[in-house]
């Protein structure tokens, strides 16, 4: 009933400003993945908890559009809210803009919050209002003048990452930046994404959760620059580093001002990062040059000491994991466990670690049929205990000093039937066929996606995720611009360089009955260069056992057997020297070989 009420609001406000349609998206004004609270509109109005998502409202009609990870939570979430969910790459399905060709009359006019728009999705929808006839008002947070309980904007502390784990200096990284400036030819740099903010000056905060970024923009010049953000966070270390760089740090909001006084400058800009209010806050005089943020791929290929701390992170990750795997078999069936209690077990197992930070992303902890959720959330309400006789789905990470992980494990409780042990056997098979490839440089995520994806299309299955996504350094747990999937996206796939961090994560979903996924990361490595040109392979970070009770071996290939059993070798190598006795017993039967 409060989501129906709430609707009936925005309709009042809509008439109110002759909007015939008003759109939400799963956005902040930095185009982040994941939002603060404040920014939380989408799921306020719609009651969908899932972090990607679009919702559109006309005078009578509401729909919301998200991807094929939350179809099924979308579609329970939605239930008795007269939101009808449009499964987004489904046959037949129409897109926003096809529904918004359909249903927006002649003259009508468009309305969305320009701050929380994309640049690109904002013209799109300025496109199909002026082919109506029509217009769009981009200024509106209508949820704004009803939601009484909103939160406040955060206003966590700023705090620096030492350079023995960034790896490189803040003028290193802006003499970087600069050059790539002036190759372009502009003379200001405007930011907006938030890691990428953060990793040009070397900076952590926790204004949105699970993801260690400030809330900022930044104008970048040749011989200095602003911080759009709340000063009161920075503490005087920091003011005096970026005093030291000729940074000064300005309002949050002042950013759109600061554009207005952009006028004949030449703006560099990502119009994929940028949001729609901003851009148009910029003089027509100015000379804007759209390119892609060049911290996007600085970031993204780790240096020498990120590498080394990353391997760190992962193997005291490795050893949490090990012994919370350890925990579950030995527990289960003798003390009640749940879905939450499970998750939060396996953060005090990781908490034990050394400069852990917290959780890198909201766990997904999954009972039985809650497995086939692939981006479940367990709630007080939804809270299953753990049975033997299932199988049980953990997609978790840490955020560390030295890296963030992201790990996915489905273990089985007992004894499970033969059909799931049959689809682990194929999960397991396309993370290990992934994980070892050997490729020319040149090849990107789309040249090695059905490396995993060919076991499971052999049987006519397949899975409605890409099949790894990059990593951020204590930023982002999905960082642009790599990425593994099995066919071209809006923007192409991008070639793997040297030091990339990339997920490998197929997965096997049968609603209503289970759910599989199986992740490790992997380090991109040059191998050997010949004539043929250089040859890359991939490193495993992640060392936790693949849980061999679910495994038929029978299924797999003799090559497939070695994969496995060279894995856990180095799994018990690399894990064992930090578990007791009891422990380490267990770890040596749970990485035997088959």
């Amino acid at each position: 009933m409060d989501i129906i009420r709430r609707i009936e609001c925005l309709r009042r406000e809509m008439a109110c400003e002759g909007i015939d349609i008003y759109i939400v998206p799963s956005a902040d004004c930095h185009g982040s993945e994941y939002v603060g609270d404040y920014f939380k509109i989408r799921q306020y109005l719609t009651g969908f908890t899932g972090s990607a998502g679009t919702a559109v409202f006309t005078r009578d009609k509401a729909g919301l559009w998200t991807d094929g990870r939350y179809y099924i939570q979308a579609e329970e979430q939605l239930k008795g809210s007269g939101i009808h969910l449009y499964r987004m790459g489904e046959p037949d399905t129409d897109t926003i803009e096809e529904f918004l060709e359909k249903e927006l009359p002649a003259g009508g006019v468009i309305g969305f919050d320009g701050k929380v728009t994309e640049l690109t999705v904002g013209d799109k929808y300025k496109e199909i209002a002026e082919r109506k006839g029509g217009h769009v008002l981009a200024d509106f947070d209508l949820a704004d003048r009803f939601w009484k309980e909103r939160p406040a904007l955060p206003g966590e502390k700023v705090w620096s990452l030492d350079e023995k784990y960034a790896g490189e200096s803040v003028p290193s990284k802006l003499e970087r930046i600069r050059k790539k400036m002036t190759s372009y030819g502009a003379d200001v740099h405007l930011l907006s994404s938030l890691d990428d903010i953060s990793w040009l000056f070397n900076i952590r905060g926790n204004d949105v959760a699970y993801c260690p970024v400030v809330l900022a923009f930044a104008i970048i010049e040749k011989d200095g620059g602003r911080i759009f953000a709340d000063k009161e966070k920075f503490p005087v270390d920091i003011l005096n580093m970026l005093q030291g760089n000729n940074i000064t740090v300005s309002s949050y909001e002042s950013v759109y001002a600061a554009a207005q006084n952009l006028s004949g400058r030449r703006v560099l800009l990502d119009p994929e990062r940028t949001n729609y209010h901003l851009y148009y806050s910029i003089p027509d005089t100015a000379e804007i040059i759209k390119a892609e943020n060049p911290s996007i791929l600085m970031k993204s290929i780790k240096n020498g000491t990120e590498a080394d701390n990353i391997r760190t992170a992962h193997l005291k990750d490795g050893i949490a994991h090990t012994r919370f795997l350890y925990w579950l078999k030995k527990s289960i069936g003798k003390v009640p466990i749940t879905e939450i209690s499970a998750a939060r077990k396996l953060e005090e197992f990781r908490a034990e670690q050394e400069n852990f930070l917290g959780p890198s992303f909201a766990p997904i902890s999954a009972a039985g049929s809650h497995g086939a959720i692939v981006h479940y959330s367990a709630t007080e309400d939804s809270d299953m205990e753990l049975q033997e006789g299932t199988l049980y789905l953990s997609d978790t990470g840490g955020h560390y000093l030295e890296g963030s992980t992201d790990i996915t494990r489905t273990v089985a409780l007992g004894n499970v039937p033969e059909e799931q042990k049959k689809h682990f056997t194929i999960v397991a098979r396309g993370m290990l066929r992934l994980a070892n490839a050997v490729f020319l440089y040149g090849s990107s995520g789309v040249t090695l996606d059905a490396l995993a994806r060919e076991v499971f299309w052999k049987e006519r299955l397949n899975f409605n995720h890409g099949t790894g996504h990059g990593v951020g350094y204590l930023l982002n747990i999905h960082e642009p611009p790599i990425n593994f999937r099995w066919r071209e996206g809006a923007q192409p796939s991008r070639i793997f360089e040297e030091n990339m961090v990339i997920t490998d994560e197929p997965g096997i979903y049968i609603e209503g009955s289970h759910g599989i996924r199986l992740e490790n990361e992997l380090l991109v490595r040059k191998d050997v260069k010949n004539e043929y040109g250089q040859f890359m392979r991939f490193e495993i970070l992640t060392f936790v056992p693949i849980d061999l009770d679910a495994l038929v071996p029978e299924c797999m290939s003799e090559d497939e057997k070695h994969l496995l059993n060279t894995y856990h070798k180095n799994v018990y190598e690399k894990i064992s020297p930090y578990l007791n006795e009891e422990e380490k017993a267990w770890l040596r039967y749970a990485t035997r070989p088959i």
